[in-house]
C-alpha cells in the first residue's frame, strides 16, 4: 500500500537525520537543530495517511520546515488553519524537541499565528482543485529536509543551503535518498521545486529518473516575486507548472 510505504520512508529519514542534525550542533554549525518528523511525528503521519494514497503523480517539493509552519505541526507548508479547515487534521497532541529553546517555543495544532507561504500555497490548491481529496489526487507536498535550523542571538531560522561543510552534505544526501523514494512509491511523473534551492535539489537526485522538473516561486512574504502584483504574477507562475 503507497501510503504504508510513505510512512516507512518517512520513519526511516526521521530516524537518520536526528543524529545528523545533532552532528551539525556539535560541529558548530548551527546552534539549535528540530526534527518535527519526531516530535510531530503523530500529525505527519495523519498527514501521509490524508495524502499519501490517492493518485498523485506530482510531487511539490520543498525546502525545510518553517518556524511557523511544519516547525509547528510536522506537516509540509502548514498553517493552522490550512490543517484544520482544509486537511481535517486536529485534535493531536504535539511533543516538544528533544532539545527545545524557549526563543523557539513549538505549540503544535493550535499555534496561534498563520505560515503565511502555507496558506498561500495550500489556499492556490484549493482554488486550482477544490477539496483536500482534489488535491491529493493531483499533487503531494514533502519538504527535501525535514529539519529546522537556527543559529544567532535570535535563533534566526537557516535554510539548508546555508549551511556548509561535510556533515550538512551528509544530511543533504540522505534528503536527496528521501526524495528518490517518495518518487519511486508515487511513481511520480514530475517533481515541482519551489523556489530554486528545492528545483537545484531535485534536479541534482534526480539525473536516472524519468520524472521531469520543474521549477516555481516561493510564496514567502519575504520575495518580491510572491508579492509582485498583489500576488497575482506568483500564482500564475505557480498554475503554469500545475498538472
Amino acid at each position: 500500500m503507497v501510503v504504508e510505504q510513505l510512512i516507512r520512508a518517512a520513519a526511516c529519514l526521521r530516524d537518520d537525520v536526528g543524529p545528523i542534525g545533532n552532528r551539525l550542533v556539535s560541529e558548530g554549525s548551527v546552534d539549535v537543530c528540530y526534527n518535527p518528523l519526531d516530535y510531530a511525528w503523530d500529525a505527519h503521519e495523519a498527514y501521509l495517511r490524508r495524502m499519501g494514497d490517492s493518485g498523485a503523480r506530482t510531487v511539490i517539493l520543498g525546502m525545510n520546515p518553517g518556524p511557523h509552519g511544519m516547525g509547528q505541526m510536522g506537516i509540509p507548508f502548514a498553517a493552522t488553519s490550512v490543517v484544520r479547515d482544509l486537511l481535517g487534521i486536529t485534535d493531536i497532541p504535539v511533543n516538544q524537541p528533544e532539545v527545545a529553546d524557549p526563543r523557539r517555543p513549538v505549540v503544535g495544532l493550535e499555534y496561534p499565528r498563520e505560515e503565511v507561504s502555507g496558506t498561500r500555497l495550500w489556499g492556490l490548491l484549493a482554488e486550482h482543485y477544490g477539496d483536500v481529496g482534489s488535491i491529493a489526487s493531483r499533487v503531494f507536498l514533502v519538504n527535501h529536509c525535514p529539519l529546522m535550523l537556527f543559529s544567532g542571538p535570535r535563533a534566526t531560522n537557516i535554510t539548508p543551503d546555508k549551511v556548509g561543510g561535510p556533515t550538512a552534505r551528509t544530511l543533504l544526501e540522505r534528503c536527496d535518498q528521501h526524495l528518490h523514494e517518495v518518487v519511486e512509491i508515487l511513481e511520480a511523473e514530475q517533481v515541482i521545486g519551489v523556489g530554486k534551492f528545492a528545483e537545484s535539489r531535485a534536479r541534482a537526485a534526480l539525473t536516472d529518473y524519468s520524472a521531469k522538473v520543474l521549477g516555481c516561486w516561493h510564496p514567502s512574504p519575504a520575495s518580491p516575486l510572491a508579492n509582485r502584483n498583489g500576488g497575482a504574477d506568483w500564482r500564475a507562475n505557480v498554475r503554469a507548472v500545475l498538472p
